[in-house]
């Protein structure tokens, strides 16, 4: 049966706890961990532990990660878990693979920190599922053997790409993991692993064992009613919550026109603003929506990428929207000695600025999303696919609040037909192919696209009159499930 041609699946409900992302077997480690009493982010950063061993195209040891928490006080807090690039690295045009691709890996430092602030479980009884699993092997899923199977730098030491359904073991990565559960973070990146990464890639060991995890402010926009929390740079958070902005003011329901230029200016904005440590609240000024709602925008150019994403309620309320990444598919193709940690090729990112900026990190891809009506949680949700994730942000929360009784239903909201705007191509998946007409005259080029893969996948928990309502991306292998 093709993707096109499914039947379209309801969102999951729950009343008390739950979990969506992009694997079952992560969402079925979450979920256990809720049962035993665990809270959102103990649950969170168990899957996304899974995940590196059932998606180890996407994620990994050797990635990055952003998070968004929300507490049953309504506080939240964003976590930047994304190293940089090393200190004594040449301001050269960035390598898109291989070793001098590699920023320092922020994932682990960033379990520990959520961990240690908002969690009830431990790491090691977080991490277990996923050693166990790396050591016993998985069957492939859909998506996985496919990615594997097409990606060229697919490291030849994690053995051939499995086929479909096809069991495949990960060892050395269950021994790493097992160290990092039972000797904490610094296991990685003060002990043998990080030799090792340092041995594979210019990452220096003091470029590893500086590195801290950073809690940031989120940035805000309301948007028909919602509250919707983004991280600050170096992620590409403010282009969603601009194009909301401009969205905002249109009297009418926001249109898929609408929707396309709105993004296409705000990506615009973005990829001039964004940088290590850049203040882009001007962006949101309403003095700037305002002129740039007048405006048309310039081209706009998208690398691609690969992600994963978490999204956990637990029964008190907490709420995490997790990103995880190795950027492209199995980052920079390096798999540092025999610790089983692919590395990331996050320093790519460069390629907007030009160059490597030594001890910065680059324009980042990963925009976990958290949504609140005043005091009240509406839910967690992300969106991946390297640079489409502030697209389709936006055009999840266009059909999420779509008529006049929103939040509606996250599952339809995420598998509504997507657009993609590269440079001055269009991009439409082929549920918009009809609707090109409405088109004509943007001044881009209309690509009908019969590849799902470009368009990403998400999840979201939508909390709504006491019931949870998830959704998981039907372009992925995952589900959302509670209790």
């Amino acid at each position: 049966m093709s993707f096109s041609h499914s039947p379209r699946r309801a969102a999951a409900v729950a009343a008390h706890a739950m979990v969506a992302t992009s694997q079952p077997l992560a969402v079925l480690g979450a979920l256990d961990v809720l049962r035993e009493g665990g809270t959102a982010v103990d649950a969170a950063v168990c899957a996304a532990a899974i995940l590196c061993v059932t998606e180890p195209h996407a994620t990994g040891v050797g990635g990055d990660l952003f998070a968004i928490v929300r507490e049953p006080s309504g506080a939240l807090y964003g976590l930047d878990g994304a190293g940089p690039a090393p200190r004594a690295a040449p301001p050269a045009r960035p390598e898109q693979g291989g070793g001098n691709s590699v920023d320092v890996p922020g994932a682990v430092a960033g379990w520990d920190e959520l961990l240690r602030r908002f969690g009830r479980s431990g790491l090691e009884r977080c991490l277990r599922p996923a050693i166990e699993l790396a050591g016993a092997g998985v069957p492939a899923g859909f998506n996985c053997a496919r990615i594997w199977r097409a990606s060229p730098r697919a490291p030849a030491s994690l053995g051939p790409p499995p086929a479909f359904g096809e069991h495949y073991r990960l060892p050395e990565l269950a021994a790493t993991l097992e160290g990092i559960a039972t000797r904490g973070p610094q296991f990685l990146y003060a002990g043998p692993p990080a030799e090792a990464i340092a041995a594979s890639s210019w990452l220096t060991l003091e470029d590893l064992g500086d590195y801290r995890p950073a809690w940031v402010e989120p940035l805000l926009v309301t948007y028909r009613g919602l509250e919707v929390a983004e991280l600050p740079p170096p992620t590409q958070g403010v282009a969603a919550l601009e194009a909301l902005a401009i969205l905002g003011s249109v009297e009418r329901e926001p249109g898929l026109r609408d929707q396309i230029l709105a993004v296409a200016l705000a990506l615009e904005d973005a990829l001039a603003a964004v940088r290590d440590g850049a203040d882009v609240t001007g962006l949101l000024d309403e003095e700037h929506v305002r002129v740039r709602r007048s405006q048309l925008p310039g081209p706009v150019a998208e690398p691609a990428g690969g992600t994963v994403c978490v999204c956990v309620v637990d029964r008190d309320g907490m709420a995490v929207s997790l990103l995880q990444s190795l950027y492209e598919s199995f980052g920079s193709g390096v798999v540092a000695g025999a610790t089983g940690i692919v590395l990331n090729n996050r320093a790519a990112g460069f390629a907007l600025q030009g160059e490597v900026v030594a001890g910065t990190r680059p324009y980042h891809t990963l925009i976990p999303g958290m949504l609140t009506r005043g005091e009240e949680l509406v839910g967690p949700f992300g969106l991946m696919g390297g640079m489409i994730q502030a697209q389709s942000h936006v055009q999840f929360l266009c059909s999420l609040m779509r008529g006049s009784d929103g939040p509606g239903d996250p599952q339809a909201a995420l598998d509504q037909g997507r657009f993609r705007i590269d440079r001055r191509t269009l991009n439409l998946e082929e549920a918009l192919w009809e609707r090109a007409g409405e088109l004509v005259g943007l001044g881009f080029e209309l690509r009908r696209s019969t590849d799902r893969s470009p368009f990403g996948g998400g999840q979201a928990i939508v909390l709504r009159e006491g019931t949870l309502f998830g959704g998981s991306d039907a372009r992925k292998d995952g589900c959302a499930l509670g209790y």
